[in-house]
Order: C-alpha cells, then sequence, then structure tokens
C-alpha cells in the first residue's frame, strides 16, 4: 500500500507535487523508498541532504569514523562544533533538522564481506559515497549478488566521475573496472586533494539519479558513465558495456559470494613493514627516526611529497624529490648512504622505496605513518594537513 502524506508533509514537498512528474503519486513513492547511503563523507553529506530534503522515506548511513576539522573544506553535513563528534551521530542530528519525516537508520560500522550482505537486505537503492577501491569493489559485488542498483560517484582534485551499475539491466563497476590500480598507484583525496565543492555537485548528481529511480522518471544512467571536469567546467559520456566475461555478473560468473576486498586491491596490513606488491618493505617508526636523528646517525631524510606539500610543512633534514620525478632523479641520491623515505601517511613513500630498492639502494626505509605521524607523535607543533 502506498504511503500517505500528511498535512505537514503535503506543504513541505508542495514544489514537488505541483510538478507533474512527480505530483502526489510520484511523493509517495518517494516516501516509500529505503536507500543506503555508504559514508558520510565528501559524497554522502549532500547526497543524504537532499535525500532527505526530498522525503524519501528511509535513509540508512554506514559510517564508522569520527568529525575531523580537515572534513568540513567539502563535508557540508558538519560544523565546527562537531569536530571529535562520531559522524553518524552528528550526520544524523543535522538529517533530522533538515527533514523530521525521514525514518534515519544509523548503521555505526565499517561495511565488510561479513556484513554488506545482511545491511543491504533491507534496502532499494544503495548509495556509494565511498572514497578507497576495497569498498568499492564490496559494494559492487554486494549489490550485484543482492540484485541492488548501485549509484556510484567518485571524486579527485577538479575531476568526477558518475555511473549507475545495476547488473540486473546493465554493467556493474567491475565491467567497467575489472581489475584495481596497483596499491598507491591512484592518491587518496588525503595525499593528492579535492577541491571542496567537487563533492557536492557529484553528490547532488547521484541524489538527482536515487530520486529518479525512485520515481520512475527519465533516464537512468545505466549503462553510461559521466565525467565531469571542474577546471574545464565539461561534463562528458561514454557508454559501458555488460562485460561476458565479467567475474560476478557475466555469464559464467566465478565471483558468487564476497571475498577478501583488501586483498583483491593488493592491500596488506602494516606492522613492521609496509606491503607493496609482493615484496615486503622495511619501514621505520617516527620515534626511531627521532632517536637517530638525536644520535646524529649517518642517513640521510627523502621527501617525496609535492611542493605545495613540503610548504606546508617538512623536514629540516629532508630532501625533496616529489615521488613522480624520482625515477629521472635517482642520479642525485647516493645508493650507499641509508634514506627513510617519508611522504605524507606512508603509501607514496612505500612505492619510492620499493623503487630505491630494485635500483639497488640496499639501506632504505619508509616512514611508517608519514610527516603526519611525525607531526602527531614527535612535533605537535607542526602544522596537518
Amino acid at each position: 500500500m502506498a504511503a500517505e502524506l500528511n498535512k505537514e508533509e503535503v506543504l513541505r514537498y508542495s514544489r514537488h507535487l505541483i510538478m507533474p512528474e512527480v505530483a502526489l503519486e510520484g511523493q509517495r513513492k518517494l516516501k516509500d523508498t529505503s536507500v543506503l547511503c555508504i559514508g558520510a563523507g565528501g559524497l554522502g553529506s549532500p547526497m543524504a541532504l537532499y535525500l532527505a530534503a526530498a522525503g524519501i522515506g528511509r535513509i540508512g548511513l554506514v559510517e564508522f569514523d569520527t568529525v575531523d576539522v580537515t572534513n568540513l573544506q567539502r563535508q557540508v553535513l558538519f560544523s565546527d562544533a562537531d569536530v571529535g563528534r562520531p559522524k553518524l551521530d552528528a550526520a544524523i542530528d543535522r538529517l533530522r533538522g533538515v527533514n523530521p519525516h525521514v525514518d534515519y537508520v544509523p548503521h555505526q560500522a565499517r561495511l565488510t564481506s561479513e556484513n554488506a550482505m545482511e545491511i543491504f537486505a533491507d534496502y532499494d537503492i544503495i548509495a556509494d559515497g565511498t572514497d578507497n577501491f576495497p569498498t568499492r569493489y564490496l559494494v559492487n559485488d554486494a549489490c550485484v549478488l543482492s540484485g541492488k542498483p548501485n549509484v556510484y560517484g567518485s571524486i579527485f582534485r577538479f575531476d568526477g566521475q558518475l555511473s549507475v551499475f545495476y547488473a540486473k539491466k546493465g554493467p556493474c563497476y567491475r565491467c567497467l573496472y575489472p581489475d584495481p590500480p596497483p596499491p598507491g598507484m591512484v592518491p587518496s583525496c588525503a595525499e593528492g586533494g579535492v577541491l571542496g565543492v567537487l563533492p557536492g555537485i557529484v553528490g547532488s548528481l547521484q541524489a538527482a539519479e536515487v530520486i529518479k529511480m525512485a520515481l520512475g522518471a527519465g533516464e537512468a544512467l545505466i549503462g553510461r558513465l559521466v565525467l565531469f571536469d571542474a577546471l574545464e567546467m565539461t561534463f562528458r559520456q561514454v557508454k559501458v558495456r555488460k562485460n561476458p566475461k565479467c567475474p560476478i555478473c557475466g555469464e559464467n560468473p566465478t565471483v558468487t559470494e564476497l571475498i577478501d576486498y583488501e586483498q583483491f586491491c593488493g592491500i596488506r596490513g602494516e606492522e613492521s613493514h609496509t606491503a607493496v606488491g609482493i615484496e615486503e618493505i622495511p619501514a621505520m617508526t617516527v620515534e626511531q627516526l627521532k632517536a637517530k636523528l638525536d644520535a646524529g646517525d649517518d642517513f640521510k631524510v627523502l621527501d617525496v611529497r609535492e611542493p605545495q606539500e613540503w610548504q606546508l610543512c617538512h623536514l629540516e633534514q629532508a630532501k625533496l624529490i616529489p615521488l613522480g620525478e624520482l625515477p629521472a632523479r635517482l642520479h642525485e641520491l647516493d645508493s650507499a648512504t641509508e634514506y627513510v623515505v617519508h611522504c605524507k601517511m606512508g603509501g607514496r613513500s612505500a612505492q619510492a622505496v620499493e623503487l630505491m630498492r630494485k635500483a639497488g639502494f640496499g639501506k632504505v626505509h619508509n616512514l611508517t605513518g608519514g610527516i603526519t605521524a611525525w607531526a602527531q607523535k614527535i612535533d605537535t607543533s607542526m602544522a596537518t594537513y
């Protein structure tokens, strides 16, 4: 039975109700629809805000993080007063302020292969606002196995992508990207940056796709990938075809249950070594680096971040060679010297260490946690970003 609207809801949604494409019947469809937002970050913020404002009947939020001051540049769900709070609590408080007529369901958890199918079961549409490859593949596979549409978005610097992956009617994410990129090849937003307004644009477009699907209006982005360039202010579309050999949605699927997605993406845990590719790379903690500096040991510190990052903070003892320039500048380094290599958090420097070791550098270590860990544990007066 279709949901009914009360007098307050009729007034609230009046600008929808006078549209012939929505009208009373369409607004009831929105109220009957349940949507699961994976993440309440850059993409999840505008998605959840507009889905709540539009009157989606039940909105689930999967989130486990806390609000950090660096989130506020783009995550419009939160305010300065929310810093330090669980994102889920702050997000639902804000959304209830936007629309108290929606049922908000919190899922205070990291999405995993163990809980994804159970969480997805209660929702009609899944909206992916994640920012890492293991979770993207997990969301895709769980959507395929549960028969749910996956409203996908991704952002990086000035560029955004948008599509709807729905294996019942078209391709899935694996049809477009059969294999994940090598670990560290694509920097995260924390390492590469993102224009603050970009997730607002892409996340709003995701919300539009969700609303269209709930209404049964227009043409969903199934089989199409939208590419947005904020610098040029251009939108391009490319067709995405279903791959008959896709391992999960193809004619003879080999993936029939959820797997270990960190292993699939080549990501392993970090203890005394950092894993990159097959070999394990020697690592050093910031405490060990501090002890070596204090003792006056004979070694060099190499910073492989970008010049704009160096301007924000750096170690006085370090030499700056951005990772992209390192292969052509290895001749500036002495292969007989011991090196401690760092970046912001440890990903790019792990690639640099692997490159140097293959080039014959025998004594080279990756700084665990990068300069961020140094600022947090050793020099708390250092600026972080």
